[in-house]
């Protein structure tokens, strides 16, 4: 398992070195697809908790690293970070999907009505609180 913040340092860093940098926005999409990911497969990318926020989900450690780029692409790159063996492709196959697609589709789709987003949020009363990961698991 790892912590958000390094996993999210190797993201950032191979969508720069790819030429294809990535928003804070982004990011957040792209950690929860991964977490979801290894649910799926019965373990944890990370053990930090994601939150329901009002632009979906959010790791809040993460997005507070990464605050300072605002809605800009992020094009800093981080040395001795590193994903292991079979979690490297996984990782980088969604990196890789997600990262071309328009922000505001990843916003949607992570905020489907019948999904674990919305579940959580509830229109606004659920801002910030937890997202279950039993629940990521179950209905994504």
């Amino acid at each position: 398992m790892y912590k958000a913040i390094d996993l999210s340092k190797y993201i950032v860093s191979k969508c720069v070195r790819d030429n294809i940098p990535i928003s804070n926005l982004q990011l957040q999409k792209i950690l929860y697809y991964i977490q979801r990911e290894f649910l799926n497969h019965k373990s944890q990318a990370f053990s930090d908790d994601i939150e329901a926020w009002q632009f979906g989900p959010v790791v809040p450690n993460v997005y507070y690293f990464f605050c300072g780029f605002g809605a800009m692409p992020i094009f800093r790159t981080y040395d001795n970070i590193s994903v292991c063996g079979t979690d490297l492709s996984k990782v980088d196959a969604i990196v890789e999907e997600k990262r071309i697609l328009d922000p505001w589709i990843l916003v949607s789709d992570t905020h489907k009505p019948e999904g674990a987003w919305a579940t959580v949020y509830k229109n606004g009363s659920g801002n910030h609180k937890v997202i279950p990961l039993q629940l990521i698991k179950a209905v994504g």
